[in-house]
């Protein structure tokens, strides 16, 4: 992933609403969200909404569909990867960070 794209994203993520946007579209999954259920859940208008959604597009976190009349929006997982990865693709100089746990996400 170049620079860019990762300050772009960063960027992205660095607002409180558009934060809370794409973790709950990360938990809904690959089935994704409307924009309606995303506003009901997070309590966001819907104009404020639309706002985030495409800031979040334009960084390429977020993808859109049209179904039918809907639109869902889905969290952009491998873009996601690649924004982990390059966050972390020097930590520990290549050493485990920290101890596996029972207690660890097996994510």
């Amino acid at each position: 992933m170049e620079e860019q794209h990762v300050v772009r994203a960063l960027a992205a993520l660095a607002q409180a609403h558009r934060l809370k946007v794409f973790r709950l579209l990360v938990v809904a999954g690959p089935q994704g969200l409307t924009p309606g259920a995303i506003a009901e859940a997070l309590e966001v208008p819907a104009a404020t909404l639309s706002f985030h959604l495409k800031e979040l597009s334009h960084a390429g976190l977020v993808t859109q569909e049209r179904i039918s009349r809907n639109v869902v929006y889905r969290a952009a997982f491998e873009r996601m990867d690649e924004l982990l990865t390059f966050l972390t693709e020097n930590c520990c100089k290549g050493e485990a960070c920290l101890p596996v746990s029972s207690t660890s996400c097996a994510c």
